[in-house]
């Protein structure tokens, strides 16, 4: 384990359970799971700027049980970083408990994948597949539990809805049963990418249970996720590419602003963050406020000096 797991344990001493967040009335912000993307120096930056609860990218967790090596790569944290939920594909229950067992003293909670709908995911028994293994799903909830004796650890899924929404409410209904935390809702299907999100289904399944939901899909701004929390009824907001666009969202903000920019150029260098990406989390937040020639000679920078003279150069920072 890091050194950073250390400090890790002040923040398990004296955190809350993190379901308490859900209980003020307000919208919870949330940053969503991102593979490459949402590591520790995004999440510093985010909590910056409003952001409520952060996940970690998706971990394999067969990987993550046998191999040190992909344990240090795949997670690392600090004593600010909280509350935090890791999130796990997994398609074998004693395998993910074991998991939770491991990032126990260092997180919040863990959720499990049900919604990735990439193929080689499906292809593996992880993500949106999972929303037709109900009982299997119910069997990890209640295995996490067994292995961790602690009611204040979460233990959450994430999930893209049915065709027949009857199926993804009486999936919901199993995971409650089970004991399950809270659940988040992608409202699309499968198959469904670029579609309108259905919003009508995230609230039926609100509806449905009494854990509570976070709704997911196409927010991009704070007026957006005012909006879905609204209409939903949910508890909650995740937000993926919005953020990755513009890290202050949460905080009102409709386009990154340079302080934004600024605190991320700190954090990743504090931090260590690998140049690609220092870099391309940097490609995300400027998209709007560059002009297509600036785009093309910034995105070819190749070294953080490089990247740290065109700032100066061009923003002042």
């Amino acid at each position: 384990m890091k050194s950073d797991y250390i400090q890790a344990t002040v923040c398990q001493e004296r955190r809350k359970d993190p379901i308490e967040i859900f209980h003020s009335g307000q919208l919870v912000k949330v940053c969503a799971p991102m593979v490459r993307y949402s590591k520790l120096a995004f999440r510093t930056l985010v909590r910056k700027y409003s952001c409520d609860l952060c996940y970690t990218p998706m971990i394999v967790a067969a990987d993550f049980v046998k191999s040190i090596k992909a344990r240090d790569s795949e997670f690392t944290t600090n004593q600010g970083d909280c509350p935090l939920i890791v999130q796990f594909a997994a398609n074998d229950a004693r395998i993910l408990a074991e998991a939770a067992g491991v990032v126990y003293p260092y997180a919040n909670g863990i959720d499990i994948n049900c919604g990735c709908p990439q193929r080689w995911a499906i292809g593996e028994g992880y993500g949106a597949c999972l929303i037709n293994k109900p009982e299997l799903v119910q069997d990890m909830v209640k295995q996490v539990r067994n292995q961790v004796d602690n009611p204040r650890f979460s233990v959450s899924i994430k999930i893209r809805i049915h065709n027949d929404l009857t199926r993804t409410v009486d999936l919901c209904r199993k995971a409650e049963a089970a004991g399950v935390s809270w659940i988040t809702v992608h409202g699309r299907t499968v198959e469904e990418r670029h579609q309108p999100v259905h919003y009508d289904a995230i609230k039926t399944i609100k509806e449905s249970i009494s854990v509570p939901v976070i709704a997911n899909g196409d927010i991009r701004t704070l007026k957006d996720a005012e909006n879905v929390w609204q209409v939903t009824g949910t508890d909650g907001v995740m937000v993926a590419r919005g953020l990755l666009a513009n890290p202050a969202l949460f905080a009102g903000y409709e386009e990154t602003p340079l302080k934004c920019i600024w605190d991320w150029v700190n954090i990743a260098l504090e931090l260590g963050t690998p140049y690609m990406c220092f870099h391309q989390h940097l490609m995300y937040m400027m998209e709007k406020i560059t002009s297509k020639q600036e785009k093309r000679i910034f995105n070819a920078l190749s070294s953080t000096s490089a990247v740290l003279d065109y700032l100066t150069d061009h923003y002042g920072i």
